[in-house]
């Protein structure tokens, strides 16, 4: 129903419209009264939801402008006319009206408990948690019982979402269970998204538990209060659950399913829910269209992810974003940046977070100078007050080598977020700047800005490289008993490779072998590649047959390994490890160089001949080879990583010899 076009044919009638309206008792002069009270709230309803508050607000001029309507003496009148008061009350408050709203209500001569509950909203729905809060006092202490309702339940626990209303929610919960609601679907319903929405995941789970009569909505509301919450696992399994019972999911609840996936990386149960939503021909849905790609990047599946987005019908501002932060995940730099450029070229409207998205793919081997030209897009767009646009051009500068100008970048936002500061602090240790790290933490924690799990990884990773050991291990004991923030596993492979560097490689042994959780790929890596710094064989093989256990088909063991032995002139048994290597058919990851001149990177490989200018390049690197052993150069050959044969290896043996 257009209500454009029903309000032009109500004020333009036939005469003999009229004349009915004349023979009903309704003056000529108002021929809207030839619709009934049901009507009339349809169609106030459609002005209000689809926003023609014109149209809206000229109907409620007509009503009053007729005595049936305008009569506040007659009762009979006002119970028939309450609807319509309703009505017109969801009209200015869904059209944002919160002063003619509340003068409206101010005005009815009766309410009931949906008058209540919809005033409630729109004041809340405004921020106004305080006139809210006294309308919702009035009604239930005023007016008594009969007027409180399960609406204003729902009313209050759909408008006050966050860890901040905890304590409505259970003051919610308590007058449930005191007025008898607590077998009410809907209300069991808006407790557990609110319970969710708070991170009170417990609470959530057993107002589910508790729930009798369920349908889709509590089912959905407990996959996705699970999938929000970071219980992927738990999810899915309720999903399962709800897969062999009676109801059958919506389109909402495979989201929220495919976002379990998502958070677990868990491909197989990925590709099984998608072969379902298929079937059932949900996959055109923009949102799950989203959600599978997400999926799919996470899950390092990126042509499948790839497959989705340029299949898509319709793509807007989150699916463009899910499949650049894809290709920034998954190391795909040129892909990213192709998208990127071609979105801009076709005039897509670029916004703040797709900005975030590229800038997240930039490295050592990206173009600074498209930097530069992202930076002044962003200047264009006005997306400089961003925070999380300028937490980007942080990373973005100080990746490319660029410290100075991430310090611009910080020192000029005027708002800064944890992540602003943790960015900054990761660049200085990134330059090896650890006094400067230290010091921008202590300046964080003056300004009363709780540092992070991200923060002290940060902060680990400078000790690291400056040999601050007993600082780090303060660090680490301020992480967890200051902050109570338990250490991850990168977290302890920073304290290894920490006391690794620092040449404590027995205490970092018995830090590793200390700790509650089995240790994994990252700790022995870190503990191997100390070793490898230092050139100790003994502890290295050691680090390196853990590591192979953890990681079967990791080159890492064996050219660490490689490289300690040439460190010694042992070049048998590196010779032997290259060999053992190659048995087992574990394959050394290509070293890639880059170069970027007049805004292009060149990369190269070992012995890459497939440069257009490589006859020029490889002459000039023999001049200045040449230039480097008549000053006295001598090649270190701990840093040679080739898989050198036998025959090398006696060689260069002879030649120590």
């Amino acid at each position: 129903m257009n209500p454009t076009w029903a309000f032009r044919k109500l004020t333009v009638l036939p005469s003999w419209l009229s004349s009915l309206a004349s023979s009903s008792g309704f003056p000529p002069s108002s021929p809207l009264f030839i619709l009934d009270s049901e009507q009339l709230c349809r169609l106030l309803s459609i002005c209000g939801r689809e926003g023609y508050f014109k149209v809206g607000s000229s109907i409620h001029g007509s009503l009053i402008k007729n005595p049936l309507f305008s009569n506040l003496d007659n009762p009979i009148h006002h119970r028939y006319n309450l609807a319509v008061w309703n009505s017109l009350l969801f009209l200015y408050s869904k059209c944002g009206y919160l002063s003619d709203a509340s003068k409206l209500f101010d005005k009815m001569p009766v309410r009931d408990a949906v008058s209540w509950n919809t005033i409630i909203s729109a004041v809340f729905r405004k921020g106004l948690f305080d006139v809210g809060f006294d309308h919702f006092k009035t009604l239930y202490g005023s007016f008594g019982v009969h007027r409180f309702d399960r609406g204003t339940i729902t009313t209050i626990l759909s408008v006050c979402e966050g860890l901040e209303f905890s304590n409505v929610h259970k003051m919610m919960h308590s007058l449930v269970f005191k007025h008898g609601y607590e077998r009410e679907t809907t209300v069991a319903n808006a407790l557990m998204t609110a319970y969710f929405g708070s991170g009170r995941f417990c609470s959530g789970r057993q107002v589910f538990i508790e729930t009798d009569n369920r349908n889709v909505v509590t089912w959905t509301a407990m996959i996705s209060g699970l999938a929000q919450n970071q219980y992927y696992e738990e999810s899915l399994k309720v999903f399962v659950k709800m897969l062999k019972g009676s109801v059958s999911p919506n389109s909402l609840t495979y989201l929220s399913s495919i976002q379990a996936c998502s958070g677990l990386q868990a491909l197989k149960e990925g590709c099984q829910i998608h072969g379902l939503v298929l079937k059932l021909g949900m996959h055109l849905d923009l949102h799950i269209e989203s959600a599978l790609t997400d999926m799919y990047s996470k899950c390092g599946s990126m042509p499948q992810a790839w497959q989705i987005f340029e299949s898509a019908q319709v793509l807007d501002e989150v699916s463009m974003t899910v499949i650049l932060a894809g290709f920034a995940q998954n190391g795909c730099q040129e892909e990213a940046v192709e998208v990127f450029v071609r979105m801009v070229k076709e005039g897509i409207e670029i916004d703040p977070n797709m900005v975030s998205a590229i800038l997240a793919v930039f490295g050592a081997e990206t173009s600074l100078a498209f930097g530069k030209q992202i930076q002044s897009l962003i200047t264009k767009k006005g997306f400089c007050s961003n925070p999380f646009v300028s937490n980007g051009l942080i990373n973005m500068y100080s990746k490319c080598g660029e410290l100075e100008e991430s310090i611009k970048v910080f020192e000029g936002m005027h708002q800064k977020n944890p992540v602003s500061w943790n960015s900054m602090i990761a660049a200085f240790a990134r330059h090896g700047n650890a006094s400067k790290a230290l010091q921008l933490y202590e300046e964080m924690k003056q300004q009363g800005i709780k540092p992070t799990d991200i923060t002290f990884l940060s902060l680990l990773h400078a000790c690291s490289h400056v040999g601050l050991v007993s600082k780090g291990m303060v660090f680490l004991e301020s992480m967890e008993k200051e902050y109570a923030i338990s250490p991850r596993k990168e977290h302890h492979a920073c304290i290894v490779d920490m006391l690794g560097r620092a040449g404590l490689l027995n205490e970092a042994k018995s830090y590793i072998e200390g700790l509650p959780v089995k240790p994994d790929v990252q700790l022995w890596q870190a503990l191997l590649g100390a070793c490898s710094i230092h050139g100790n064989s003994d502890m290295g093989k050691y680090a390196a047959t853990q590591l192979s256990v953890a990681a079967p088909d990791s080159p890492v063991p064996y050219v660490l390994m490689a490289n300690i032995y040439s460190s010694k002139g042992r070049w048998i048994e590196r010779a032997e490890t290259i060999k053992r290597m190659k048995k087992l058919g574990v394959g050394k990851d290509t070293g890639t160089s880059w170069i970027e001149l007049e805004k292009q990177v060149h990369s190269f490989v070992v012995d890459d001949r497939m440069h257009p200018q490589t006859d020029v390049i490889f002459s000039v690197l023999l001049v200045l080879f040449r230039h480097l052993t008549d000053e006295g150069y001598v090649p270190n050959k701990r840093f040679i990583l080739c898989c050198w044969d036998d025959e090398i290896a006696a060689s260069l043996q002879n030649q120590d010899e």
